[in-house]
């Protein structure tokens, strides 16, 4: 698996729209409230143009990309923190993401009505943004109280945690995302991820817009970069009616008709591509007759932790790693050619993995 991105927003955004697009995951998708009861998900392979050259050269019996997983959940409202809106039981289906994707309506239609009455991206972004801070903070004050208790009777260790957990809460009630308030020290780090926090996960929004902003971008559009910039989130671009017209299309014909309309890659490419960004990944392939298989690992891996992505008793046998650089193989044509040309690279435990990377492990267990 690639990652995973939980898609929110307020409720007749495009949410479930583009969910259905990018997936064909047939998830409902209704011009009124609360249409998607159950969280849906959904696998999409990651299109890589690197995955179809290797694929050429070894011709394998099997092709397995990686994937990105979405995980659709139902429209936010005020209140959300509180129940409001089944809130509660969708909030719960974040905790696991790796990031959020952020939907944001930047397009008018009379015929799809708003559940605040008018298009406001800043607005909008900002009742999505408060209800998570609010349902952290009610994660925090629990987590907070229970320490500050042991603490009474406890060690050093104890009382630092609840200080910790109490600097939490007072970043949180000043309406900001925990995501901002950086882990000081190893414990701080491990207290914080242990509290799975909604707004410590990193944000992609995704500026929903009409055919005809597609390539012009209106005033609607520009609020969402504004504030994705004061919060260093990526942005996204996407006209849920299009992205449903190219998940129809043969994969061969989507390139031409994006080029007609002036659009370089469709959403769905430019949220997998944003979100390596925004997560720090990176892809490396195996690749033999048997297979040609991409992985995806977090930028900086070593290549222990790589072959423990292939299969955990690689990580534990681990004793070297052949590297073959993508661009020489290309470039020489076969894997043979590269291995005459000296360009076979061995590598011990201290390796670290880069993005393209065609990686055998070997390993003794």
């Amino acid at each position: 698996m690639g990652f995973n991105c939980g898609i929110v927003g307020l409720p007749n955004v495009g949410k479930s729209t583009l969910f259905n697009a990018i997936t064909a995951a047939g998830a409902a998708a209704e011009n009124y409230p609360f249409c998607t009861i159950d969280p849906n998900i959904g696998v999409v392979p990651v299109p890589d143009k690197r995955l179809d050259t290797l694929t050429k050269l070894y011709k394998p019996r099997k092709i397995t990309p990686t994937a990105i997983e979405f995980v659709d959940i139902a429209g936010l409202v005020r209140g959300a923190s509180k129940g409001e809106g089944l809130g509660n039981q969708f909030l719960s289906h974040i905790r696991d993401v790796n990031a959020i994707c952020h939907v944001v309506r930047c397009f008018e239609d009379e015929n799809v009505v708003h559940v605040d009455g008018n298009v406001n991206p800043t607005r909008d972004i900002e009742i999505v943004e408060a209800e998570l801070i609010l349902k952290d903070l009610d994660t925090v004050e629990k987590k907070y109280a229970d320490t500050e208790k042991r603490s009474k009777s406890g060690g050093k260790k104890i009382r630092s945690e609840a200080d910790f957990y109490s600097r939490i809460r007072d970043h949180l009630l000043g309406s900001r995302l925990a995501i901002y308030e950086k882990p000081e020290t190893p414990d701080e780090l491990l207290w914080l991820r242990d509290l799975h926090l909604l707004t410590a996960k990193p944000v992609m929004y995704i500026a929903n817009v009409d055919e005809k902003h597609l390539t012009v971008q209106n005033g609607y559009v520009q609020q969402v970069r504004e504030l994705a910039a004061k919060e260093r989130a990526k942005v996204v671009v996407a006209c849920t009616k299009i992205e449903a017209e190219i998940a129809s299309m043969p994969y061969e014909e989507r390139e031409q008709f994006l080029h007609e309309l002036g659009v370089k890659e469709s959403g769905l490419d430019q949220v997998i591509h944003e979100g390596y960004a925004l997560l720090d990944l990176i892809t490396f392939f195996t690749a033999g007759e048997k297979e040609v298989r991409a992985w995806t690992i977090k930028h900086g891996s070593y290549a222990p932790q790589a072959a423990g992505e292939v299969h955990t008793d690689f990580e534990r046998g681990f004793i070297r790693a052949e590297v073959i650089k993508y661009g020489d193989l290309v470039a020489l044509g076969s894997e043979q050619a590269v291995k005459e040309k000296g360009l076979l690279h061995i590598e011990g435990r201290e390796y670290i993995v880069k993005d393209g990377d065609v990686i055998l492990f070997r390993f003794n267990v």
